[in-house]
Protein backbone atom coordinates (compact mmCIF):
# COMPACT_ATOMS: atom_id res chain seq x y z
CA UNK A 1 0.00 0.00 0.00
CA UNK A 2 2.47 2.24 0.79
CA UNK A 3 4.91 1.55 -2.35
CA UNK A 4 1.81 2.08 -4.45
CA UNK A 5 1.10 5.57 -2.30
CA UNK A 6 4.74 6.49 -3.23
CA UNK A 7 4.35 5.21 -6.77
CA UNK A 8 1.28 7.57 -7.54
CA UNK A 9 2.59 10.63 -5.38
CA UNK A 10 5.81 10.72 -7.39
CA UNK A 11 3.76 9.79 -10.67
CA UNK A 12 1.36 13.18 -9.86
CA UNK A 13 4.71 15.33 -8.83
CA UNK A 14 6.61 14.56 -12.02
CA UNK A 15 3.27 15.14 -14.26
CA UNK A 16 3.42 18.40 -12.86
CA UNK A 17 6.93 19.59 -13.45
CA UNK A 18 6.07 18.61 -17.20
CA UNK A 19 2.80 20.54 -16.83
CA UNK A 20 4.18 23.81 -14.96
CA UNK A 21 8.05 23.64 -16.56
CA UNK A 22 7.10 22.18 -19.81
CA UNK A 23 10.08 23.50 -21.62
CA UNK A 24 12.60 23.62 -19.03
CA UNK A 25 11.41 19.92 -18.27
CA UNK A 26 11.53 18.86 -22.12
CA UNK A 27 15.05 20.44 -22.85
CA UNK A 28 16.21 18.78 -19.79
CA UNK A 29 14.98 15.35 -20.79
CA UNK A 30 16.06 15.50 -24.32
CA UNK A 31 19.65 14.69 -23.47
CA UNK A 32 18.00 11.05 -22.24
CA UNK A 33 15.76 11.01 -25.10
CA UNK A 34 18.60 11.25 -27.74
CA UNK A 35 20.72 8.80 -25.92
CA UNK A 36 18.52 5.88 -25.58
CA UNK A 37 17.58 6.54 -29.10
CA UNK A 38 21.00 6.92 -30.24
CA UNK A 39 21.72 3.49 -28.46
CA UNK A 40 18.97 1.37 -29.02
CA UNK A 41 19.15 2.43 -33.02
CA UNK A 42 22.13 1.64 -33.24
CA UNK A 43 21.89 -1.89 -31.56
CA UNK A 44 18.64 -2.64 -33.74
CA UNK A 45 20.59 -2.12 -36.48
CA UNK A 46 23.44 -3.69 -35.64
CA UNK A 47 21.20 -6.86 -34.55
CA UNK A 48 19.20 -6.48 -37.63
CA UNK A 49 22.50 -6.27 -40.21
CA UNK A 50 23.85 -9.46 -38.22
CA UNK A 51 20.15 -11.41 -38.47
CA UNK A 52 19.77 -10.60 -42.38
CA UNK A 53 23.64 -11.56 -43.00
CA UNK A 54 23.42 -14.57 -40.93
CA UNK A 55 20.59 -15.92 -43.04
CA UNK A 56 22.24 -14.85 -46.16
CA UNK A 57 24.74 -17.36 -45.53
CA UNK A 58 22.28 -20.04 -44.31
CA UNK A 59 23.13 -21.78 -47.24
CA UNK A 60 26.33 -23.14 -45.27
CA UNK A 61 23.66 -24.82 -42.91
CA UNK A 62 24.26 -25.52 -39.09
CA UNK A 63 25.70 -27.95 -37.01
CA UNK A 64 27.74 -29.27 -40.12
CA UNK A 65 31.36 -29.56 -40.64
CA UNK A 66 32.48 -29.06 -44.42
CA UNK A 67 35.83 -31.40 -45.71
CA UNK A 68 37.59 -29.35 -48.42
CA UNK A 69 40.52 -28.25 -50.17
CA UNK A 70 40.25 -24.18 -49.31
CA UNK A 71 39.84 -23.01 -46.17
CA UNK A 72 37.04 -20.24 -45.33
CA UNK A 73 38.32 -16.66 -44.37
CA UNK A 74 38.80 -16.93 -40.75
CA UNK A 75 39.50 -20.28 -40.83
CA UNK A 76 43.28 -20.10 -41.16
CA UNK A 77 44.17 -20.33 -37.31
CA UNK A 78 45.44 -16.63 -37.51
CA UNK A 79 48.38 -17.57 -40.30
CA UNK A 80 48.55 -16.19 -43.68
CA UNK A 81 46.16 -17.22 -46.95
CA UNK A 82 48.57 -19.77 -48.49
CA UNK A 83 46.99 -20.18 -51.45
CA UNK A 84 49.80 -21.93 -53.29
CA UNK A 85 50.02 -24.79 -50.60
CA UNK A 86 46.10 -24.80 -50.35
CA UNK A 87 46.49 -24.97 -54.52
CA UNK A 88 48.24 -28.40 -54.08
CA UNK A 89 46.13 -29.88 -52.45
CA UNK A 90 44.13 -33.17 -54.19
CA UNK A 91 39.85 -32.21 -53.79
CA UNK A 92 37.77 -34.65 -51.46
CA UNK A 93 37.45 -37.85 -53.39
CA UNK A 94 33.92 -39.67 -53.22
CA UNK A 95 35.79 -43.02 -52.60
CA UNK A 96 36.66 -40.58 -49.53
CA UNK A 97 33.30 -40.29 -49.04
CA UNK A 98 32.56 -43.41 -48.91
CA UNK A 99 34.55 -44.50 -46.44
CA UNK A 100 33.86 -41.87 -43.94
CA UNK A 101 30.34 -42.55 -44.80
CA UNK A 102 31.16 -46.33 -43.71
CA UNK A 103 33.50 -45.73 -40.42
CA UNK A 104 31.99 -42.26 -38.64
CA UNK A 105 30.47 -42.73 -35.69
CA UNK A 106 29.32 -39.26 -35.03
CA UNK A 107 27.09 -37.92 -37.77
CA UNK A 108 23.36 -38.00 -38.33
CA UNK A 109 24.26 -36.85 -42.27
CA UNK A 110 26.90 -36.64 -44.76
CA UNK A 111 27.21 -35.97 -48.31
CA UNK A 112 29.75 -35.21 -51.21
CA UNK A 113 28.84 -32.64 -53.73
CA UNK A 114 30.02 -30.49 -56.41
CA UNK A 115 29.02 -26.90 -57.93
CA UNK A 116 28.78 -25.59 -61.66
CA UNK A 117 28.22 -22.28 -61.83
CA UNK A 118 26.82 -20.06 -65.49
CA UNK A 119 25.02 -23.30 -66.21
CA UNK A 120 22.18 -23.69 -68.79
CA UNK A 121 18.91 -25.26 -69.06
CA UNK A 122 16.46 -26.14 -71.60
CA UNK A 123 13.03 -27.10 -71.82
CA UNK A 124 11.53 -27.05 -75.33
CA UNK A 125 11.97 -23.35 -76.88
CA UNK A 126 12.85 -21.66 -73.20
CA UNK A 127 15.90 -21.81 -71.23
CA UNK A 128 17.65 -19.79 -68.34
CA UNK A 129 20.98 -19.63 -67.94
CA UNK A 130 23.51 -18.62 -64.90
CA UNK A 131 22.25 -21.15 -62.76
CA UNK A 132 24.52 -23.12 -60.32
CA UNK A 133 24.19 -26.55 -60.99
CA UNK A 134 24.64 -29.01 -58.47
CA UNK A 135 25.98 -32.70 -57.79
CA UNK A 136 24.74 -33.84 -54.47
CA UNK A 137 25.27 -38.19 -53.69
CA UNK A 138 22.66 -39.69 -50.74
CA UNK A 139 22.13 -37.32 -47.61
CA UNK A 140 22.29 -33.91 -49.06
CA UNK A 141 18.69 -33.61 -48.02
CA UNK A 142 20.12 -34.22 -44.73
CA UNK A 143 22.64 -31.55 -44.40
CA UNK A 144 20.69 -29.04 -46.30
CA UNK A 145 17.22 -28.35 -46.01
CA UNK A 146 15.15 -29.35 -49.31
CA UNK A 147 11.75 -27.92 -48.77
CA UNK A 148 10.06 -29.66 -52.03
CA UNK A 149 6.37 -27.98 -52.58
CA UNK A 150 6.37 -30.56 -55.74
CA UNK A 151 7.48 -34.20 -55.90
CA UNK A 152 9.97 -35.54 -54.04
CA UNK A 153 14.33 -35.70 -53.65
CA UNK A 154 16.45 -38.25 -55.21
CA UNK A 155 15.78 -42.21 -53.88
CA UNK A 156 18.87 -43.79 -52.49
CA UNK A 157 19.02 -46.06 -55.70
CA UNK A 158 18.72 -42.66 -57.63
CA UNK A 159 21.09 -40.37 -56.09
CA UNK A 160 23.51 -43.64 -56.25
CA UNK A 161 22.98 -45.24 -59.46
CA UNK A 162 23.56 -41.38 -61.15
CA UNK A 163 20.20 -41.78 -63.70
CA UNK A 164 19.04 -38.77 -65.50
CA UNK A 165 16.85 -37.42 -62.42
CA UNK A 166 16.65 -32.81 -61.31
CA UNK A 167 15.40 -31.40 -58.76
CA UNK A 168 14.87 -27.61 -59.86
CA UNK A 169 15.04 -24.84 -58.13
CA UNK A 170 11.72 -22.41 -57.93
CA UNK A 171 12.94 -20.00 -60.04
CA UNK A 172 14.29 -22.15 -62.80
CA UNK A 173 11.09 -24.08 -62.79
CA UNK A 174 9.05 -20.86 -63.06
CA UNK A 175 11.23 -19.69 -65.69
CA UNK A 176 10.92 -22.77 -68.20
CA UNK A 177 7.09 -23.75 -67.52
CA UNK A 178 4.31 -21.68 -67.18
CA UNK A 179 2.95 -23.94 -64.36
CA UNK A 180 4.97 -24.61 -61.80
CA UNK A 181 2.81 -26.94 -60.06
CA UNK A 182 2.99 -28.91 -62.94
CA UNK A 183 6.15 -30.16 -63.93
CA UNK A 184 6.77 -33.47 -61.94
CA UNK A 185 7.44 -36.02 -64.77
CA UNK A 186 8.57 -33.67 -67.57
CA UNK A 187 12.02 -33.17 -68.96
CA UNK A 188 15.00 -30.90 -69.21
CA UNK A 189 18.20 -30.88 -71.02
CA UNK A 190 21.34 -30.12 -69.77
CA UNK A 191 24.23 -30.03 -71.94
CA UNK A 192 22.14 -32.15 -74.38
CA UNK A 193 21.02 -34.70 -72.30
CA UNK A 194 17.29 -35.73 -71.19
CA UNK A 195 16.65 -35.04 -67.04
CA UNK A 196 13.31 -36.53 -65.69
CA UNK A 197 11.95 -34.04 -63.32
CA UNK A 198 11.49 -35.15 -60.03
CA UNK A 199 10.85 -32.65 -57.69
CA UNK A 200 10.55 -28.40 -57.58
CA UNK A 201 11.52 -26.65 -54.22
CA UNK A 202 10.01 -24.05 -52.10
CA UNK A 203 10.84 -20.63 -53.24
CA UNK A 204 13.37 -18.89 -50.76
CA UNK A 205 13.47 -15.60 -52.19
CA UNK A 206 16.29 -12.93 -52.28
CA UNK A 207 18.81 -12.67 -49.55
CA UNK A 208 20.21 -9.54 -47.94
CA UNK A 209 23.48 -9.73 -49.12
CA UNK A 210 22.46 -11.64 -52.55
CA UNK A 211 24.12 -14.83 -51.26
CA UNK A 212 23.33 -17.97 -53.04
CA UNK A 213 19.40 -19.00 -52.67
CA UNK A 214 17.83 -22.47 -53.91
CA UNK A 215 15.78 -20.38 -56.55
CA UNK A 216 18.37 -20.82 -59.03
CA UNK A 217 19.59 -24.11 -58.23
CA UNK A 218 19.44 -27.22 -60.60
CA UNK A 219 20.44 -30.62 -58.61
CA UNK A 220 21.33 -33.90 -59.54
CA UNK A 221 22.89 -36.87 -58.60
CA UNK A 222 26.43 -36.74 -57.85
CA UNK A 223 27.34 -39.46 -60.47
CA UNK A 224 25.13 -38.17 -62.76
CA UNK A 225 27.23 -34.82 -62.76
CA UNK A 226 30.67 -36.79 -63.06
CA UNK A 227 29.40 -37.82 -66.45
CA UNK A 228 29.06 -34.08 -67.29
CA UNK A 229 32.27 -32.88 -65.60
CA UNK A 230 35.74 -33.92 -64.34
CA UNK A 231 35.60 -34.14 -60.49
CA UNK A 232 37.41 -36.39 -57.69
CA UNK A 233 39.91 -37.55 -60.50
CA UNK A 234 42.58 -35.29 -58.61
CA UNK A 235 43.90 -34.01 -61.93
CA UNK A 236 44.57 -29.61 -61.12
CA UNK A 237 41.69 -28.63 -63.70
CA UNK A 238 38.38 -30.68 -62.38
CA UNK A 239 35.51 -29.14 -60.41
CA UNK A 240 36.21 -29.34 -56.80
CA UNK A 241 33.59 -31.46 -54.60
CA UNK A 242 33.06 -30.57 -51.08
CA UNK A 243 32.15 -33.09 -48.46
CA UNK A 244 29.50 -32.51 -45.52
CA UNK A 245 29.08 -34.09 -42.59
CA UNK A 246 26.04 -33.33 -39.52
CA UNK A 247 26.72 -33.80 -36.24
CA UNK A 248 24.47 -35.33 -33.44
CA UNK A 249 22.65 -33.38 -31.26
CA UNK A 250 24.82 -35.08 -28.36
CA UNK A 251 28.27 -33.88 -30.07
CA UNK A 252 28.60 -30.10 -28.59
CA UNK A 253 30.64 -28.13 -30.31
CA UNK A 254 31.01 -30.94 -33.20
CA UNK A 255 34.12 -31.57 -31.41
CA UNK A 256 34.39 -35.54 -31.45
CA UNK A 257 33.11 -35.59 -35.36
CA UNK A 258 35.67 -33.71 -36.17
CA UNK A 259 39.05 -35.23 -34.48
CA UNK A 260 37.07 -38.45 -35.74
CA UNK A 261 36.97 -37.39 -39.43
CA UNK A 262 40.45 -35.70 -39.45
CA UNK A 263 41.81 -39.27 -38.09
CA UNK A 264 39.77 -41.28 -40.56
CA UNK A 265 41.20 -38.71 -43.35
CA UNK A 266 44.50 -38.80 -42.74
CA UNK A 267 44.77 -42.32 -42.18
CA UNK A 268 43.18 -42.64 -45.77
CA UNK A 269 45.30 -40.30 -47.54
CA UNK A 270 48.55 -41.97 -45.79
CA UNK A 271 49.60 -38.76 -43.50
CA UNK A 272 52.43 -39.89 -41.41
CA UNK A 273 52.12 -38.46 -37.43
CA UNK A 274 54.49 -35.34 -38.43
CA UNK A 275 53.03 -34.65 -41.39
CA UNK A 276 50.58 -31.30 -42.41
CA UNK A 277 46.95 -32.22 -43.01
CA UNK A 278 46.47 -31.87 -46.88
CA UNK A 279 42.95 -31.35 -46.36
CA UNK A 280 41.07 -28.53 -44.39
CA UNK A 281 37.27 -29.10 -42.28
CA UNK A 282 35.55 -25.93 -41.90
CA UNK A 283 32.98 -24.66 -39.84
CA UNK A 284 30.66 -22.02 -41.17
CA UNK A 285 30.26 -20.57 -37.38
CA UNK A 286 34.21 -19.42 -38.33
CA UNK A 287 33.30 -17.02 -40.78
CA UNK A 288 29.80 -15.90 -39.30
CA UNK A 289 32.20 -15.28 -35.87
CA UNK A 290 34.09 -12.70 -37.62
CA UNK A 291 30.82 -11.34 -38.84
CA UNK A 292 29.79 -11.08 -34.78
CA UNK A 293 32.83 -9.47 -33.65
CA UNK A 294 32.51 -6.45 -36.34
CA UNK A 295 29.50 -5.69 -34.93
CA UNK A 296 30.03 -5.98 -31.27
CA UNK A 297 32.73 -3.43 -32.20
CA UNK A 298 29.53 -1.07 -33.94
CA UNK A 299 27.70 -2.07 -30.81
CA UNK A 300 30.15 -0.38 -28.79
CA UNK A 301 30.56 2.54 -30.67
CA UNK A 302 26.75 3.16 -30.26
CA UNK A 303 26.84 2.85 -26.30
CA UNK A 304 29.79 5.68 -26.42
CA UNK A 305 27.52 8.42 -28.99
CA UNK A 306 24.80 7.33 -26.73
CA UNK A 307 26.51 7.47 -23.48
CA UNK A 308 27.37 11.09 -24.01
CA UNK A 309 24.09 12.03 -24.54
CA UNK A 310 22.94 10.53 -21.83
CA UNK A 311 25.41 11.82 -19.18
CA UNK A 312 24.20 15.40 -20.71
CA UNK A 313 20.17 13.95 -19.55
CA UNK A 314 21.26 12.85 -16.51
CA UNK A 315 22.78 16.18 -15.33
CA UNK A 316 19.48 17.82 -16.70
CA UNK A 317 16.94 15.36 -14.58
CA UNK A 318 19.21 15.87 -11.62
CA UNK A 319 18.77 19.75 -12.29
CA UNK A 320 15.50 19.08 -12.58
CA UNK A 321 15.31 17.56 -9.39
CA UNK A 322 17.32 20.14 -7.67
CA UNK A 323 14.72 22.86 -8.34
CA UNK A 324 12.00 20.56 -7.36
CA UNK A 325 13.27 20.09 -3.60
CA UNK A 326 13.73 23.73 -3.45
CA UNK A 327 10.16 24.65 -4.63
CA UNK A 328 8.68 21.66 -2.36
CA UNK A 329 10.87 22.46 0.90
CA UNK A 330 7.73 23.51 2.77
CA UNK A 331 5.97 20.83 1.45
CA UNK A 332 8.50 18.55 2.86
CA UNK A 333 8.59 20.03 6.06
CA UNK A 334 4.86 19.86 6.33
CA UNK A 335 4.99 16.01 5.20
CA UNK A 336 7.74 14.91 8.17
CA UNK A 337 5.66 17.31 11.01
CA UNK A 338 2.87 15.03 9.88
CA UNK A 339 4.97 12.07 10.41
CA UNK A 340 6.39 10.90 6.98
CA UNK A 341 9.57 9.10 7.57
CA UNK A 342 13.14 9.77 5.68
CA UNK A 343 12.84 6.95 2.85
CA UNK A 344 9.11 8.17 2.62
CA UNK A 345 10.61 11.21 1.42
CA UNK A 346 13.77 9.56 -0.28
CA UNK A 347 11.47 7.42 -2.40
CA UNK A 348 9.14 9.66 -3.29
CA UNK A 349 12.09 12.15 -4.99
CA UNK A 350 13.60 9.07 -6.67
CA UNK A 351 10.38 7.56 -8.36
CA UNK A 352 9.93 11.49 -9.42
CA UNK A 353 13.49 11.20 -10.93
CA UNK A 354 12.85 7.54 -12.81
CA UNK A 355 9.77 8.62 -14.04
CA UNK A 356 10.97 11.51 -15.46
CA UNK A 357 13.60 9.78 -17.11
CA UNK A 358 11.53 6.87 -18.47
CA UNK A 359 9.42 9.52 -20.29
CA UNK A 360 12.73 10.19 -21.86
CA UNK A 361 13.97 7.05 -22.51
CA UNK A 362 10.10 5.75 -23.83
CA UNK A 363 10.23 8.48 -26.26
CA UNK A 364 13.75 7.38 -27.55
CA UNK A 365 11.98 4.10 -28.10
CA UNK A 366 9.29 5.58 -29.82
CA UNK A 367 11.18 7.52 -31.85
CA UNK A 368 13.28 3.95 -32.61
CA UNK A 369 10.41 1.87 -33.89
CA UNK A 370 9.61 4.73 -36.04
CA UNK A 371 12.84 4.38 -37.63
CA UNK A 372 11.78 0.89 -38.27
CA UNK A 373 8.72 1.56 -40.29
CA UNK A 374 10.61 3.07 -43.05
CA UNK A 375 11.58 0.55 -45.61
CA UNK A 376 15.02 -0.19 -45.66
CA UNK A 377 15.21 -2.22 -49.20
CA UNK A 378 16.10 -6.23 -48.48
CA UNK A 379 17.16 -4.88 -44.89
CA UNK A 380 14.28 -6.50 -42.64
CA UNK A 381 14.92 -4.04 -39.11
CA UNK A 382 13.25 -5.41 -36.23
CA UNK A 383 13.35 -3.54 -32.56
CA UNK A 384 13.92 -6.66 -30.39
CA UNK A 385 12.20 -6.60 -27.20
CA UNK A 386 15.66 -7.47 -25.79
CA UNK A 387 16.63 -4.02 -27.18
CA UNK A 388 13.14 -2.88 -25.61
CA UNK A 389 14.07 -3.65 -22.30
CA UNK A 390 17.54 -2.05 -22.83
CA UNK A 391 16.37 0.95 -22.94
CA UNK A 392 14.03 1.21 -20.28
CA UNK A 393 16.30 -0.42 -17.89
CA UNK A 394 18.86 2.03 -19.01
CA UNK A 395 16.58 4.82 -18.58
CA UNK A 396 15.16 3.72 -15.01
CA UNK A 397 19.34 3.68 -14.12
CA UNK A 398 19.95 6.95 -15.09
CA UNK A 399 16.64 8.22 -13.31
CA UNK A 400 18.36 6.78 -10.18
CA UNK A 401 21.85 8.02 -10.32
CA UNK A 402 20.47 11.62 -11.28
CA UNK A 403 17.79 11.65 -8.27
CA UNK A 404 19.75 10.17 -5.23
CA UNK A 405 21.74 13.21 -4.60
CA UNK A 406 18.52 15.50 -4.49
CA UNK A 407 16.34 12.81 -2.62
CA UNK A 408 18.92 12.15 -0.51
CA UNK A 409 19.22 16.15 0.27
CA UNK A 410 15.20 16.34 0.55
CA UNK A 411 15.22 13.14 3.06
CA UNK A 412 17.70 15.08 5.14
CA UNK A 413 15.88 18.38 5.69
CA UNK A 414 14.98 19.60 9.17
CA UNK A 415 11.38 19.76 9.34
CA UNK A 416 10.93 23.29 11.08
CA UNK A 417 13.53 24.90 8.83
CA UNK A 418 11.52 23.30 6.32
CA UNK A 419 8.54 24.68 6.73
CA UNK A 420 9.93 27.96 7.69
CA UNK A 421 11.31 28.04 4.09
CA UNK A 422 9.77 30.19 1.58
Amino acid sequence: MLILKLVIESFRFAGRALKVNLLRTTLSLLGVTVGIFAIIAVLTFVDSLEKNIKESFNFLGADILYVEKWPFPGNTNGGDYKWWEYWRRPNPSYNEYKFLKANLSNQSAISIFAIRGNAVVKAGNNSISQIALIGVSEGYDGISEMDIIEGRYFSEEEAAGGGNQVVLGYKVAESLFTNVTDVVGREVRIKNLKYRIIGVLKRQGESFLGTPTKDFNVFIPYQSFRKLYMTGTGRWNEIGSRIGIKGTETDVGLVELENEAQGYLRSRRGLRPFDKDNFVINRPEAFLGLVSGVFDTVGLAGWIIGGFSMLVGGFGIANIMFVSVKERTSIIGLQKSLGAKNFFILFQFLFEAVFLSLIGGLTGLLLVYFLTLIPFGSLEVVMSYKNVALGVTVSTVIGLVSGIIPAAMAARLDPVAAIRAN
